[in-house]
């Protein structure tokens, strides 16, 4: 059965051509076609020449967005010792020990990320089945698995993201909200490329970079032009 489209969206589609646009021209347009009656985040949506099923060809890291993420981040730590402390003092918002692991192994789920320390890891493993799913579950890769937690904190709540391809070999993230100005939003997207680009796996053959396109959370698809945003070097006003 077809999925309706809604006239909002078919008349929003019809603003895009079907070509890839320069990456500032394809913001404006990503910013005009945010129309939904809530704050809308930017989109990328970008497809690798990956195979995430072979160890040496997956992406799995984090991104530091220089204009933020435009959102709150609620960060867990599940610690023990002056460590609860410390996580305590850096600003998380959920901090604990084994209770917290009992909390969350319960439901408790009210946070966008949590942290562990390296000691805590072997108890915080059963939650796998509970976090795993969700994407929450601590990494050493993600920055996530660390005894720097008030590092650690400081950059995910100021914009830090995890990040990885998915089985099929795409990385969908959302780098800052609409309301950003549209160079905001381009400096976030070229740290996220040259991220994605600093981090290709060992085994990634051939053509690396096959499509990237970008989108408000409830508008249309726009193809951005690969080869310009590598090439541009933005320039710091600060």
């Amino acid at each position: 059965m077809a999925t309706k489209t809604s006239r909002r969206l078919r008349d929003l589609k019809a603003k895009v051509e079907k070509r890839s646009y320069e990456p500032l021209e394809a913001l404006q347009l990503l910013k005009e076609t945010a129309t939904a009656k809530f704050p809308e985040s930017a989109e990328a949506h970008i497809r690798l020449g990956i195979d995430p099923k072979y160890t040496d060809q997956q992406l799995r890291t984090t991104v530091a967005l220089p204009k933020g993420t435009g959102q709150e981040i609620r960060v867990a730590v599940v610690a023990r010792g002056e460590k609860v402390a410390e996580a305590e003092a850096a600003g998380a918002d959920i901090f604990g020990s084994e209770e917290l692991i009992e909390e969350i192994a319960k439901g408790r789920m009210d946070f966008d990320l949590l942290v562990a320390t390296p000691d805590m890891m072997p108890k915080v493993a059963r939650l796998g089945r509970v976090l795993g799913p969700r994407g929450l579950m601590p990494s050493p890769k993600g920055g996530s698995v660390t005894m720097d937690l008030t590092t650690a904190i400081a950059e995910f709540k100021a914009g830090k993201l995890e990040f990885r391809a998915d089985r099929t070999g795409i990385v969908h993230l959302s780098f800052g909200k609409v309301s950003f100005a549209p160079e905001a939003l381009l400096e976030n997207l070229k740290a996220l490329q040259e991220c994605i680009d600093r981090n290709r796996p060992s085994g990634a053959k051939g053509r690396y970079w096959r499509s990237l396109y970008v989108s408000a959370t409830m508008g249309p698809s726009i193809e951005v032009n690969i080869s310009t945003l590598r090439d541009m070097k933005l320039v710091d006003e600060a």
